[in-house]
């Protein structure tokens, strides 16, 4: 199928997964046809791509399409589409079919390679078309050909894997992206040195738990095994150009002292390591099924700082889990206190439907929750505001992304993922796109100050 002269509005919402989808209904878009706008009004196919990890998430969603129906009138020829995680679960898509009858397409995130026929069904046959397939293994070759089409830039999201089987009981995860599956290395090292030759310095490595990459493919590779490859890969095979490789997320359980060995003695891997913890209490650890201990993760985290002292540390945390009691609340505080984590991304639990944890019994009441969440961020701004100041007199290499934040003429970001602004570049020299070598000297709550020591060279 082709169109012509077709213009597309297409949104994606949620986590950086979501984002690399996004990337490749646009591609599919292109490839048959459609022009983008920013301008919704103007739009002759409007495709929201969703997420189902919070409940916040769905209601803007569900806002956003009833907000269509007076388009939709004034153009009874116009598409809209709603597709991604949050229609993959059958309560939802049979919500938003009964409710909103003027959307035309809803499909899963297993339907995803399929959108330019399913397009072709709604526009040929006139009709309502929903495909929420529930494949729990979908073909890793459906999605391996798929064009993409990135806003270009320096910076670029590289799925290694896909779905999830660890099964948190708080969590969709699996149940709308299906069992893991990896990418073969080749696929990925290919995607790499194509971006890196299109002038991409930064890949990030996408995957629910990157740290279990490998499932489902012939030999033995691990992601140990993948990042020491990817860093290996020759400077003549990309063209002269250099760049970094950073990662997320990984899962405290599956985090090997030989991978933080691979990325301790890495050139170009990011020191940055994301790794939610959810709770500092092991009881509320097993109720969310985990599969760690506290000491395990604290073990972990010890180990990184010894093989990778300047390495930064953030991670993920639930207040409010059904059956947390004010103690196991305490021993989240206490975590915080020891880590001193340089950030954290912070939730207040909310309800999923078709989760484990959906059917347990909530013994935390709303205000009760809000209090615990606001008590927490006060304690991790205290353990983590003086955290940068350990950079003071270091000196960081940085990709420098563009202009400066906090009075310094560039910014970018360190290999540990630290904000960084630039100060005492020349006059004429533009350092965007370039690794530069920058001397801190001053620390703020969410960034460095550094002075322009020089353009890096390996």
């Amino acid at each position: 199928m082709r169109v012509k002269a077709k213009l597309a509005y297409t949104r994606t919402f949620g986590c950086r997964a979501n984002v690399a989808d996004g990337e490749r209904i646009n591609g599919m878009l292109a490839e048959i046809g459609y022009g983008f706008t920013r301008d919704i009004n103007s739009a002759d196919l409007i495709l929201f791509n969703t997420c189902a990890v919070r409940e916040n998430a769905e209601t803007r969603v569900f806002g956003n399409v009833g907000a269509l129906i007076h388009q939709k009138r004034r153009n009874p020829n116009l598409i809209i589409a709603v597709c991604g995680c949050m229609v993959q679960q059958e309560h939802i898509t049979e919500k938003l079919y009964k409710t909103f009858p003027f959307v035309d397409l809803i499909f899963g995130t297993h339907a995803l390679p399929k959108l330019p026929q399913l397009l072709e069904n709604v526009i040929q046959e006139k009709k309502r078309v929903v495909d929420i397939s529930d494949s729990k293994t979908p073909e890793m070759s459906d999605r391996e050909n798929l064009p993409i089409r990135r806003e270009g830039g320096l910076k670029a999201d590289v799925p290694i894997m896909y779905g999830c089987d660890n099964f948190c009981t708080y969590c969709v995860v699996p149940y709308v992206r299906g069992r893991e599956r990896s990418r073969t290395p080749d696929a990925v090292f290919n995607e790499i040195r194509g971006l890196i030759n299109d002038g991409v310095k930064e890949i990030m490595l996408l995957g629910q738990n990157v740290n279990s990459y490998g499932k489902g493919l012939t030999g033995n590779t691990s992601f140990a095994d993948l990042l020491r490859q990817i860093d290996g890969i020759k400077s003549e095979e990309i063209g002269g150009s250099d760049f970094r490789v950073s990662y997320m997320t990984s899962h405290p359980k599956d985090l090997s002292k030989e991978l933080i060995d691979v990325i301790a003695e890495s050139a170009r891997i990011s020191h940055h390591l994301h790794l939610p913890v959810q709770s500092g209490s092991d009881e509320v650890l097993r109720a969310m099924n985990r599969g760690y201990t506290i000491q395990q993760y604290t073990d972990i985290i010890n180990y990184a700082r010894f093989r990778i002292p300047r390495i930064s540390i953030t991670t993920d945390i639930i207040v409010g889990f059904p059956g947390e009691t004010r103690n196991d609340f305490d021993q989240t505080l206490d975590l915080i206190r020891k880590i001193r984590f340089d950030s954290a991304y912070t939730f207040i639990y909310s309800k999923r439907e078709g989760t484990k944890a959906a059917q347990m019994s909530d013994n935390v009441e709303a205000g009760e929750k809000s209090s615990r969440f606001n008590e927490m961020l006060a304690v991790l701004d205290e353990a983590s505001g003086s955290a940068y100041e350990r950079y003071i007199g270091k000196t960081l290499n940085v990709l420098c992304e563009g202009a400066g934040r906090a009075g310094g003429e560039f910014s970018g970001k360190s290999r540990e993922g630290v904000i960084t602004d630039i100060v005492n570049t020349p006059k004429d020299l533009d350092i965007t796109g370039k690794f530069v070598n920058i001397k801190v000297d001053k620390a703020l709550k969410w960034a460095v100050q550094g002075v322009f020591r020089g353009v890096f060279k390996k």
